[in-house]
C-alpha cells in the first residue's frame, strides 16, 4: 500500500476542519447562550420597541479616550416610526464578567455571571444591545443564542435517529432474500414519493400548539426521526447490494459468521464513508424544516426562542428596510451551519477517496 502524499492534488482535506471549526463555534456558543447573553431572552424592555443596536464608542461625550468602550443609551424621538435617537447623556461603560440574571449552567450549576453587560438595575441605563430589541422590547441577541440551542439541538438529534434508522433499513433489505428487498424498498420508496415537510406538518397538526419546549424539541425529532429515513435507506440498499458478493463477504458467510455480524463487522465498515457523507449532507435540511415549522407558526412557541420564530420579526418590510442585518441574523446562522455541514461532508468524502486512491 502507497503511503498518501502529504500535499496531494485535489485532495482539500482542509475542508472538513473549516466546517468543523464553525460547526464547533455554533454549538459552543449555543451551549454556553444563557453565559454569553447580557439578558434573559424573555425579559421585555418596553420602552424599547423594535430597537437598533446599542452605539458603543471608545470615547465618552466630552470626547476623551478610553480603552474601555462606553455604551450609550437610545431615545424613542417617534413612536409611531419607530425611530430613535441617541441619548449621549445616559452613558455607562461595559463590563466584563457581570451579575445578572440567575440561571442553571450547562443544566447542572446555578450562576449569575454573564461574559458582558452594563453593571447597575436603574430602570434609566443604557441597555448593551447588540442586535437591537423585537416588537416586545426583548435583546436579540440572547434571543438568537437560545433560539440556536433550540435549533441546533433539535435537528441534529433528529438527523441521527433517522440515520440509524435508514441504515438499519437499508443494510437489512440489501443483504437479505428479494422478498425481504421488496417489501422495506417498497415502503422505502412510498416514503421518499411523499413531500416530506408536508407530510411533518400533517402529522404536527395532529397536537397542541401550545407546549413545553422539552416536549416540543421530543415531537419534533421524533417526526424528523420517521420521516427523513428513507434517503439514506436506499442508499444503504445500494452499498450492501454492491459489496455482498465481496471475497471477504463470501469467506466470512462460508465460515459459519451469522448475518448479523457480517452486517455489522464486515460490511457496515466498509461503507461508512459515503453513508457519514449523506448524513452530515441531510443535517442542513433538517435544521431548515425546523426552522420552516416555527416560523410557520406551529413549531416552537413565543416566548420561547428559536430560529424560526426569530425571522417571523423579517416579515415586517418596515423593519426589514431600516434594520436588515438584525432581522436577518438567524438566517446568517442557517446559513453557516448549513457551510459548516457541507464542508464537512465535501472534505470528509475528498478526503476518504484520496486515501482510497493511494492503497
Amino acid at each position: 500500500m502507497k503511503n498518501p502524499p502529504s500535499n496531494t492534488t485535489g485532495c482539500r482535506k482542509s475542508r472538513f476542519y473549516y466546517g468543523l471549526v464553525i460547526i464547533a463555534v455554533l454549538y459552543l456558543a449555543a451551549l454556553l447562550a444563557d453565559f454569553l447573553s447580557p439578558y434573559d431572552y424573555r425579559e421585555q424592555s418596553r420602552q424599547q420597541p423594535s430597537a437598533p443596536g446599542s452605539p458603543a464608542r471608545f470615547h465618552d461625550a466630552d470626547g476623551n479616550f478610553s480603552l474601555r468602550p462606553v455604551v450609550y443609551g437610545t431615545r424613542l424621538t417617534d413612536p409611531v416610526a419607530q425611530e430613535y435617537s441617541v441619548d449621549e447623556s445616559n452613558a455607562a461603560p461595559i463590563q466584563f464578567f457581570v451579575h445578572g440574571f440567575s440561571y442553571t449552567f450547562l443544566g447542572v450549576i446555578p450562576a449569575d455571571i454573564h461574559l458582558f453587560g452594563v453593571s447597575g438595575k436603574s430602570p434609566n441605563a443604557p441597555r448593551i444591545q447588540l442586535l437591537g430589541t423585537d416588537a416586545l422590547g426583548r435583546d436579540r441577541f440572547s434571543r438568537l443564542l437560545h433560539g440556536a440551542r433550540f435549533s441546533l439541538l433539535v435537528s441534529p438529534v433528529g438527523t441521527i435517529l433517522a440515520a440509524i434508522i435508514g441504515i438499519l433499513i437499508g443494510i437489512t433489505s440489501g443483504y437479505l432474500g428479494r422478498a425481504v428487498d421488496s417489501i422495506l424498498m417498497g415502503i422505502t420508496d412510498a416514503m421518499i414519493s411523499l413531500p416530506t415537510l408536508i407530510l411533518i406538518l400533517a402529522a404536527r397538526a395532529a397536537f397542541p400548539l401550545e407546549l413545553p419546549p422539552v416536549t416540543a424539541a421530543g415531537l419534533l425529532i421524533g417526526l424528523f426521526a420517521l420521516t427523513g429515513w428513507a434517503e439514506i435507506a436506499r442508499l444503504a440498499r445500494g452499498q450492501v447490494r454492491s459489496i455482498r458478493d465481496r471475497e471477504f463477504v463470501i469467506a466470512a458467510t462460508a465460515t459459519g459468521v451469522r448475518p448479523g455480524r457480517i452486517l455489522f463487522r464486515h460490511i457496515l465498515p466498509n461503507i461508512s464513508s459515503p453513508l457519514i457523507t449523506q448524513v452530515m449532507l441531510m443535517l442542513p435540511g433538517f435544521l431548515l424544516a425546523e426552522t420552516s415549522l416555527s416560523f410557520l407558526g406551529i413549531g416552537l412557541q413565543e416566548p420561547e426562542a428559536s430560529l424560526g420564530n426569530l425571522l417571523t420579526g423579517a416579515a415586517d418590510p418596515t423593519q426589514l428596510r431600516q434594520h436588515p442585518v438584525l432581522l436577518l441574523s438567524p438566517a446568517v446562522v442557517i446559513f453557516l451551519f448549513a457551510l459548516g455541514s457541507r464542508l464537512m461532508s465535501d472534505g470528509f468524502g475528498t478526503k476518504q477517496e484520496c486515501y482510497r486512491k493511494f492503497q
